[in-house]
Order: C-alpha cells, then sequence, then structure tokens
C-alpha cells in the first residue's frame, strides 16, 4: 500500500501539475514555505524532506527562530514576506535574503541605507496593493513607476512583484493584472499566490509562490 503523500510532496505536485498545464517548467518555481508562527520542530519535518527556502512575518521572530535552524541547515534561503518597519530595515537586511514588501519611498531609503553599511544587497520585490485595499500594504497601482525607478536607483537588486489580493473573491484577475503591471514596467519576478490559489498563481506566471497552512496547517494566532 502506497505511502500518503506528505503535505510538501502534495504541494510540490500541485505546483509541478499547474506548471505542466500552463507550459512552463515546475523547476522555474520557488515555493517558499511560510513558516511564520510555527515553531521550529514543525520546520524540522521540512528541512529533513529537503525544502530550504521558508518565510517569515517579522524580523523578531525569526531572529529567535532561525540561527539554531540555520547553524544545522546553512543552505536555508530564508525571505521576509509580511511588512517591514523602516526602523528595522538593517536588522532584516542582515538576517533575511530576500524582502517581499518594499512599499514606499521611506523603506526604499532604510533599505538602500542598511545595505550600504552592511555591504549586503538584499533582492526586493515591490508590493503592490493590487486590490486598492485601505488597510493591506502595498504600493498604489498608480504610484507603481516612481517607486520602481527609485528602487533601481538606490542600487536596490529588484526582485519583481508581489501581492495578496482582497480575500473571498477570485484572484484570478489580480494575478493576470500584476503580471501585466511587471511586463509593463519590466519585471520578471512575480511573488503571488498562497496556499488556496497557488495553482492559479502559477498558470498567471507566478515565479514565487507562498505556502503556509498546506504544509504546516492551520497557524496559530499571530
Amino acid at each position: 500500500m502506497d505511502q500518503p503523500a506528505s503535505p510538501l510532496q502534495a504541494v510540490r505536485a500541485g505546483i509541478a501539475h499547474a506548471a505542466t498545464i500552463a507550459g512552463r517548467t515546475p523547476g522555474a518555481i520557488e515555493l517558499i514555505a511560510v513558516s511564520k508562527t510555527h515553531p521550529a520542530e514543525a520546520i524540522l519535518p521540512l528541512l529533513a524532506e529537503g525544502q530550504r527556502v521558508f518565510g517569515e512575518n517579522r524580523v523578531q521572530e525569526a531572529e529567535a527562530k532561525w540561527p539554531a535552524l540555520r547553524e544545522a541547515y546553512p543552505d536555508v534561503v530564508l525571505h521576509l514576506v509580511g511588512q517591514l518597519q523602516s526602523n528595522k530595515a538593517e536588522d532584516a537586511v542582515a538576517l533575511f535574503d530576500c524582502i517581499h514588501a518594499l512599499d514606499r519611498p521611506s523603506l526604499v531609503t532604510a533599505l538602500a541605507r542598511a545595505m550600504d553599511k552592511l555591504g549586503r544587497r538584499v533582492p526586493c520585490f515591490v508590493q503592490v496593493n493590487i486590490g486598492a485595499e485601505e488597510q493591506k500594504g502595498g504600493c498604489a497601482i498608480a504610484d507603481l513607476p516612481a517607486l520602481l525607478a527609485e528602487v533601481r536607483g538606490a542600487d536596490i537588486p529588484l526582485a519583481g512583484l508581489m501581492c495578496v489580493p482582497p480575500a473571498g473573491i477570485e484572484a484570478a484577475p489580480f494575478f493576470a493584472l500584476l503580471a501585466k503591471l511587471a511586463a509593463d514596467n519590466g519585471v520578471s519576478g512575480l511573488s503571488m499566490g498562497m496556499s488556496e490559489d497557488f495553482e492559479t498563481a502559477i498558470m498567471l506566471g507566478a515565479t514565487h509562490v507562498r505556502v503556509g497552512s498546506a504544509l504546516f496547517g492551520a497557524r496559530a494566532a499571530a
């Protein structure tokens, strides 16, 4: 009798399926296992299965959790997928290998200063407020060209665009819009798609998917 697939195997199979339908190479899509609020004990099984790319929401939580794990698994790549306060920019640059929520000029300034100080250029995704939701972070669509120009001018490596579509409605139109904005602005990376919609995101061009609950189960309260 076949062993049931692990959550990681199931997600990887979903990525491969969506990529195949879209005529893409599954290996071109980066799976970011979003381990926010989950303890090290929950992360170890994924590390044992070979997953090496993880996402955290908060600088302080990552600082507490990841140094010991990285000693054991030095090839881990850590992404900051949550909002970043400008006063935490230096800590983020020191700890993370990629930042997903660059969304305002003041943060461009803070990150550029931190990267200059630490001698480390960390790739960043520019977050777009794709659904024009007041309560969400992200750059307004109309302001995107100017913000991208600031990022490029500050010598911050531009990884691509990122979005979190509005909850409770079909995500595909928002993914398609982000892909169009990326194409219009000469950007290739697309960080979009989470546990419930990553296959749709892949079919619409996602290069990075941020998957949490499908790998770890329901997360604890933040």
